[in-house]
């Protein structure tokens, strides 16, 4: 073991980030390139856009549960997490460079359906980043003692993390999505490979329990964690719509143009980035604010408290964008203020769930917990026939405003598990 992680020191936060980060960057370059190449180059309309994203959460629905309780059990390459992680992550790579060339190989292959091909790629891509996701984030539970040492490996995750998804989407937006694509494959295979030979994972998760707290927690409180997973649902329904159909809203409200109006290079590539600047600001705030900000209030406040008020300010942004938000200038400044509440969903959830379940068993309700990701995911992905049929495309925001505040609402009946000032956790189920 390194003294690094023998000692927590923030070198080895950035090192336990990385993974995470490689799964990160392959899904902002999903978010990025991903609808936008299906529009303009493909020319999809947005119910089949939908269908596209739709099959990706269904992956993900038996692809992180299965993953979670079979890395519980395992241990082969030296790791409980790692040999999905390295798997996943290079799987991810080669699918990301699949994504330009959906042409290519339709053509090749003799297919004869670029939908079925373009579902074929984006399941497997999602289902690559699903199976490693859950591990990478599980890791970092594995290797942290709970409380707030814990607390500090999901924010600086989330730091780090959101530090390479802002870059992501100024790749796409300031040279453009082809570049992002390839660097992305290159630089989730580095991240998911490199941090895996410096990272010991423990053998016997009990004894890593006892020798960080002096206690195994072996109690889900099954309450709490419903209540978890049902208030963060409702957070992804607005944050997947959002992601998915932004750039419908750029192209008719803030463009101007029909949704199936076939426009040039260069009007195609204007929406290109203004769609990347807008993600790039709430990615910026998404990664400046964990470590420097919500990590230090969650001290004083307690973290469940924290992020109910980061979801009420995310429905507020959105409200802001649904109202004023018809220029490139004010959608930039209101996703700033999307990006309050970004920066606690990606980052303060898993620590709040960690901490009422089972501690033997994280991979599996790391996998559940996705649930209350790709569910909504594929309501959102749902959307896209509504979506096309509504004379305004407002609709988009309108629809995530209302999650949030219902999300708000209900992160309001989930309580900490402790003292917020010594970081101290009592017992799950008490």
């Amino acid at each position: 073991m390194l003294d690094i992680q023998k000692r927590l020191t923030k070198s080895f936060y950035v090192l336990l980030s990385l993974p995470t980060t490689a799964m990160g960057f392959a899904l902002c370059v999903q978010i990025a390139a991903l609808s936008w190449i299906l529009n303009t180059k493909y020319g999809l309309d947005l119910d089949k856009i939908g269908l596209v994203w739709a099959s990706g959460p269904l992956a993900g629905i038996l692809g992180q549960v299965i993953v979670g309780i079979i890395s519980d059990k395992v241990w082969f390459w030296n790791g409980r997490r790692r040999p999905f992680i390295l798997i996943g992550g290079t799987i991810a790579a080669l699918m990301l460079l699949a994504l330009p060339n959906i042409g290519v190989i339709n053509e090749k292959m003799g297919i004869g359906s670029l939908i079925g091909v373009a579902i074929t790629v984006a399941l497997t891509l999602d289902l690559a980043i699903n199976v490693s996701f859950n591990p990478t984030r599980s890791i970092i539970a594995d290797v942290t003692p709970a409380g707030a040492a814990r607390t500090k490996g999901y924010t600086w995750m989330q730091t780090i993390s959101g530090l390479f998804g802002v870059l992501a989407y100024l790749i796409g937006a300031f040279i453009s999505n082809y570049v992002l694509i390839y660097m992305g494959a290159v630089l989730v295979l580095l991240f998911s490979w490199i941090p895996m030979f410096f990272i010991k994972e423990p053998r016997d998760l009990n004894e890593q329990a006892a020798a960080d707290t002096g206690t195994v927690n072996t109690v889900t409180s099954w309450t709490a964690f419903l209540k978890i997973c049902l208030a963060h649902a409702f957070t992804w329904l607005g944050v997947q719509t959002m992601f998915i159909y932004n750039f419908a809203y750029i192209k008719e409200i803030i463009m101007g143009y029909k949704i199936t109006e076939e426009l040039t290079a260069t009007q195609n590539n204007d929406i290109g980035f203004a769609n990347g600047i807008a993600f790039a600001v709430l990615n910026t705030v998404g990664f400046l604010l964990p470590a420097l900000v919500l990590e230090p209030l969650t001290e004083r406040f307690g973290r469940a408290r924290v992020h109910t008020a980061c979801i009420a300010i995310m429905a507020l942004g959105y409200a802001l964008i649904y109202f004023g938000g018809q220029s490139n200038m004010m959608l930039f400044v209101f996703m700033a203020v999307v990006g309050i509440g970004w920066s606690a969903v990606v980052s303060l959830p898993f620590a709040i769930m960690s901490e009422v379940v089972d501690q033997r068993k994280m991979g599996l309700f790391m996998g559940l917990f996705n649930l209350s990701v790709v569910l909504p995911q594929l309501v959102a992905s749902g959307l896209g026939g509504f979506i096309k049929n509504q004379p305004d495309k407002s609709a988009i925001y309108l629809i995530s405003m209302l999650a949030l505040a219902v999300s708000a609402a209900l992160w309001l009946l989930v309580k900490d598990k402790g003292t917020p000032s010594t970081g101290k956790m009592a017992p799950a189920g008490h």
